[in-house]
């Protein structure tokens, strides 16, 4: 009997350590790229009077691609690229989706509706999806918290946030 025991596969159930492994070196090598073509873009190279705008982020940007290519280099071809285990399995990622899939749509709600109303709905949503507490319960304390945010920003310390785009708040004359 083996001290170390193989770790579970992918396939038993979850997204394994080297498809994440790619997805994160390929992610990061996209963001080093932004970086290289935007610090190009704005001038990388030495000027007569010193360094440019984009001079240090354009080494910045390589270096995270190079970084990147390698981690990608090492999931693809690696020694360990065909033993890895489990990342996350399919229930505890369901979980994390629950709650982070719904906190998305919650700033792009932001964006449109503000952030007060968009509160008030994400408040109620979750209490009454996740708590499983009645609509009245949920309405009532969402609307409640977003109130008491709106009364101490925009009364109380006369700082007004965010509206959105759709402003519904504007009938207040706020």
């Amino acid at each position: 009997m083996s001290e170390n025991p193989e770790p579970a596969s992918a396939a038993s159930g979850g997204i394994s350590m080297r498809t994440m492994e790619i997805a994160t070196a390929l992610f990061f090598f996209a963001v080093g790229s932004l970086v290289v073509y935007d610090s190009h873009r704005l001038g990388s190279s030495w000027g007569s009077d010193g360094p440019e705008a984009g001079y240090f982020p354009f080494f910045i940007g390589m270096l995270i691609c190079i970084s990147s290519a390698v981690i990608l280099c090492q999931a693809i071809w690696g020694r360990n690229a065909g033993r890895s285990g489990v990342f996350v399995e399919w229930q505890p990622l369901r979980q994390v989706m629950a709650v982070l899939l719904p906190a998305l749509v919650f700033v792009l709600g932001i964006q449109v509706i503000g952030l007060y109303v968009a509160s008030a709905i994400y408040i109620a949503g979750f209490m009454r999806w996740l708590g499983k507490y009645s609509w009245v319960k949920s309405v009532l304390l969402g609307v409640a918290v977003a109130a008491a945010a709106f009364a101490t920003f925009e009364i109380w310390f006369q700082v007004p946030l965010f509206k959105g785009a759709f402003d519904p708040l504007s009938r207040l004359g706020y």
